[in-house]
């Protein structure tokens, strides 16, 4: 009675202590990751550079000018000459505006437009696989947590059984059998509690490299919003929101039109251009004439039209066309292959969610029995129906259940989660994460969509991450227990 009344206050003081620390939601989470996962922000970082790739392609459509200046100096000079030049200047200005490049340009830019759109869509596939590990991690937490102190409370019923039973060995109302039982018995609750300890840091350690932070105090989540009724209506959702489709549609899009600029390898090239050159010997220029005057400096201008017209490139062109057809086919099947794969992951969520929530139901009947049940086999035992194996076997069959309900729970909204994201509905701005601006994917290619000037820069990225080297180890503290077993040892 001692023994138990310790451990209901130390459970007590536990959950006074974790009431008065700062409690933790999983939208904290989500927002603590959504700011610094560093799988989020790099892939952030990804589409900008992916956004490049439109200018990039516009500006082979665009006039390019060239200036070069060359001063030469003439280290040998033939003296038998009538006249000598020591050194000279040139400078050559080159402007070329394209007028015809077989469609080229066009296609190419169409092709980078598409594949912004596939990276704005796969963007939003990372931030939904990052929520969806964040939520996984959280649940484990939580139901790690659970398990833990389920363990800790069974450990601490078999130390008061094994104690009572020792006490009636040493009366002779039990036999050594019996204490035997019930010592193996709390041996395995003993083991089985340092497994769940163990589960449980290694969940920290996970929430921690997702989330970057040390969870604390995790409240139990809200509940899943707009779940749908069947799976019909989960995968119509899927084919139009999920974020892999819409990238795969937009891949084969891009190669689309990479099939279309392969043709203009072939095809002629008309450009304007205009150049002009300025000459100057630098007053280097002597002569052994007599009254020569040598003019130092010279200036010439042209302006054309130039075609281009490509009559043999050793194949060439024909092996980019149908290497781009070859890439055209891949990327339409690569397509239904994604869809194949979000059709399957929507109908096992579906499944998977209805099967945890029939699980909860019946597990938490489970519990109800078995609770009953106990209380009727240690009613029986007082009268010696029932034996101590019955009693133990009573309680491992409660934990039992209690474990199952606990990760049912955990399963169910992990399965819900994971739905929604094969919707295409577990991003940011579906789950009401704007408690500080959210990153704008268009709005950032929008800014340098049309930029067109050589020297426009902007600063050198900064670590938006953050790490976790500083974090401590976890740890999933108990308060230690007396071994009952070294004390029936002395006795025997």
């Amino acid at each position: 009675m001692r023994l138990s009344s310790r451990i209901l206050l130390l459970a007590g003081a536990a959950a006074f202590t974790s009431g008065q620390a700062q409690a933790e939601t999983l939208r904290d989470a989500l927002v603590a990751a959504y700011e610094t996962n560093p799988t989020l922000t790099g892939a952030r970082e990804g589409q900008k550079a992916t956004n490049e790739s439109v200018p990039i392609a516009k500006a082979s459509g665009r006039p390019n000018a060239s200036l070069t200046p060359t001063l030469t100096e003439n280290v040998i000079i033939d003296s038998s000459g009538s006249v000598t030049q020591g050194r000279s200047f040139n400078a050559a200005l080159a402007v070329a505006v394209p007028l015809y490049q077989g469609g080229g340009v066009k296609n190419a830019v169409k092709a980078a437009e598409n594949r912004v759109s596939a990276g704005i869509a796969g963007l939003r596939g990372t931030e939904s696989a990052i929520f969806s590990a964040v939520v996984g991690a959280y649940m484990d937490v939580i139901r790690n947590e659970s398990i833990v102190e389920l363990n800790r409370a069974q450990v601490g019923v078999l130390q008061v059984n094994l104690e009572a039973t020792k006490d009636r060995f040493e009366i002779g109302d039990l036999t050594r059998t019996d204490v035997a039982q019930s010592e193996a018995r709390f041996a395995a609750a003993v083991s089985q509690m340092e497994s769940a300890r163990a589960n449980l840091i290694r969940a920290k350690e996970v929430y921690i490299q997702l989330v970057g932070r040390v969870p604390e105090n995790l409240k139990a989540p809200p509940p899943l919003p707009n779940l749908p009724k069947t799976p019909n209506m989960a995968v119509e959702v899927s084919l139009d929101n999920n974020p892999d489709i819409l990238s795969a549609k937009e891949q084969r899009e891009a190669a689309y039109f990479d099939r279309r600029a392969a043709n203009a390898s072939r095809l002629p090239t008309v450009s304007a251009f205009g150049q002009s050159n300025y000459s100057n010997a630098l007053g280097s220029i002597s002569s052994n004439i007599p009254g020569f005057v040598a003019n130092n400096s010279s200036h010439t201008a042209q302006v054309g039209v130039r075609a281009t017209i490509p009559l043999y490139q050793g194949g060439r062109p024909a092996a980019q066309i149908r290497q781009a057809q070859a890439r055209l086919g891949q990327a339409m099947e690569f397509e239904i292959a994604t869809e194949r794969d979000v059709i399957a992951q929507t109908r096992g969520a579906y499944a998977s969610w209805r099967a945890s929530l029939e699980l909860i139901k019946s597990s938490e009947r489970a519990v109800s029995a078995n609770e009953l049940s106990l209380e009727g086999v240690r009613a029986e035992n007082t009268v010696g129906n029932r034996t101590i194996l019955d009693i133990l076997n009573a309680e491992q069959e409660l934990l039992n259940s209690k474990v199952n309900l606990v990760t049912a729970r955990r399963n169910a909204y992990v399965a819900g989660f994971t739905l929604l994201a094969a919707m295409g509905k577990a991003e940011a701005r579906d789950l009401g994460l704007e408690g500080g601006p959210l990153y704008d994917p268009i709005a950032d290619y929008e800014r340098i969509e049309g930029k067109w000037n050589d020297w426009s820069s902007q600063a050198d990225p900064t670590v938006k991450a953050t790490r976790t080297i500083d974090t401590p180890a976890q740890k999933a503290e108990i308060e230690p227990l007396p071994d009952y077993s070294k004390g029936y040892r002395r006795r025997k």
